[in-house]
This record gives structure tokens, sequence and C-alpha cells, in this order.
């Protein structure tokens, strides 16, 4: 694998979009299971860090994950 593969696998499997099985449950981005141990840790920093991003410029603090999560429990705003 080059090193624009892993950052593409990487960047992939840090974004927020995730697949979705027939009954709607989430299931890990395809380009997980690519990634060795040492590429999905970098994965959940870019990924904790997108987070922090958009939490901090909402004005409620809250990340586009979060308010996915508050959509599907039927808690959205």
């Amino acid at each position: 694998m080059t090193a624009d593969e892993r950052a593409r696998l990487v960047e992939q499997t840090a974004s927020a979009w995730r697949p979705r099985d027939r009954d709607g449950r989430v299931r890990a981005h395809p380009a997980w299971y690519d990634l060795d141990d040492t590429g999905r840790r970098e994965a959940f920093e870019a990924a904790a860090g997108i987070r922090w991003i958009e939490a901090s410029l909402d004005r409620e603090g809250l990340s586009s994950t979060a308010r996915a999560v508050l959509v599907r429990i039927g808690r959205d705003r």
C-alpha cells in the first residue's frame, strides 16, 4: 500500500459517513478493514480532531456526529 492509499483510507475512515445494513444499523466504514492497527489509531485520532473542531464551531457545542445521534434517537432540535 502506498502512502497516498493509506492516507486516503485514514481520511475515509475518519469521516462521519457510515454505511447501514438492511435493518438500518450503522456498520464500520469499509476502509476500516483495510487499515492495520496503526492506521486505525490514526483514523481515530483524526476523527476525534474533526469532531472537536465541529463542536467548537457549533453554538451548542455539538459535532455533526452528536447531532446525527440526537436525530436518530428522536431528540433532534
